[in-house]
């Protein structure tokens, strides 16, 4: 599993959105992006966190900064997972995990002490040069938004 190391070149990306849009990394050329991997929607980690991410989502607007969730479930659930706790920001689909794996954010972990292939909870800060600014891998979800928000600046 390659990890992205900061001042590298972000990985570009096309999914689709839970609206069935699709979603380009170029789309943001000269802003920041928070993009953030969760293994499923609708679990207590990944609800945490996603709820944390809206909550602080004013303050990541003030600094100009959008935020895109990433997981391999499809727009249905994304749309319901959204619905179910007003999430305003995108989910985007990575089914077949492609652009996880180019991030570094699927490959071998450990869970419940044993090793297995999943999607690695992580984070990454990609500046208005499309260049990774800060890089949190295997993070726990609990907390995590504030310290994104914090390594911002804000």
């Amino acid at each position: 599993m390659a990890r992205l190391e900061v001042g590298s070149k972000a990985p570009q990306f096309t999914l689709t959105n839970q609206s069935g849009q699709k979603v380009a990394l170029k789309d943001f050329a000269g802003k920041r992006v928070v993009l953030y991997f969760y293994p499923a929607d609708d679990t207590p980690g990944c609800t945490k966190e996603a709820c944390q991410f809206n909550d602080e989502l004013g303050a990541f607007q003030k600094l100009g900064v959008t935020v895109l969730g990433v997981s391999p479930d499809g727009a249905e659930k994304h749309a319901a997972f959204r619905a179910k706790y007003s999430l305003t920001f995108d989910l985007l689909s990575d089914p077949d995990k492609k652009v996880m794996a180019k991030y570094g954010a699927h490959g071998e972990k450990m869970m419940y002490g044993k090793k297995v292939i999943g999607v690695i909870r992580s984070t990454f800060v990609i500046g208005p040069t499309g260049r990774i600014e800060r890089a949190w891998y295997a993070v726990r979800a609990d907390g995590h938004a504030a310290k994104v928000i914090g390594s911002l600046g804000a």
